[in-house]
């Protein structure tokens, strides 16, 4: 396995979609209705990914991870969306990471340390000194990856409620500077 970590581009929207569905369907197995996971469509998300990374001015930037031309994980990062992020820090100083996801093909293969470790590196070079995300409780492999990057849980939790499903995430914690 090749890795190469590049900025996504509109072309990407497609592989994206696949990593985000595929590690959507296999991470939250048991941690969300199967009919939900069941029911994700790569197109779907693939039309949604071009229009995101179409945009401009968004204050967020995507990386990804290609293995050879294959899109292989991907996150994406920026400045803290949250009106209580100072609970994770300054406001002015906290980014996000928004989200963050490797193809199951790909687990335990350096997609993940690779994206996470660019990851931290841009926001702090953006001049964040703290930085969170949110991780769907009950995802022990995800808390697991990320206390093992010196992510913590600081006990913030909140509730996601979507179409059909209700999500419980829980806050992690990283001080940057």
């Amino acid at each position: 396995m090749v890795l190469e970590l590049r900025p996504a581009a509109v072309a990407d929207a497609d592989g994206i979609a696949e990593v985000h569905v595929r590690s959507w369907q296999e991470a939250y197995r048991g941690l969300m209705p199967q009919e939900v996971l069941d029911g994700l469509s790569v197109s779907e998300r693939a039309a949604n990914w071009a229009r995101i990374l179409g945009e401009t001015g968004r204050g967020s930037q995507t990386l990804v991870v290609l293995d050879g031309s294959r899109v292989v994980g991907w996150a994406s990062f920026g400045d803290a969306r949250d009106a209580d992020a100072e609970g994770a820090g300054s406001a002015v100083g906290t980014g996000e990471l928004w989200g963050i996801y490797a193809h199951p093909d790909a687990w335990s293969t350096g997609v993940g340390h690779l994206l996470i470790s660019a990851v931290e590196e841009a926001l702090r070079e953006a001049g964040h000194e703290t930085a969170y995300l949110w991780v769907l409780a009950g995802n022990d492999r995800a808390s697991g990856f990320y206390e093992r990057h010196g992510w913590h849980a600081d006990g913030a939790s909140k509730v996601d409620e979507r179409p059909g499903l209700v999500l419980n995430e829980l806050r992690h914690v990283k001080r940057l500077a």
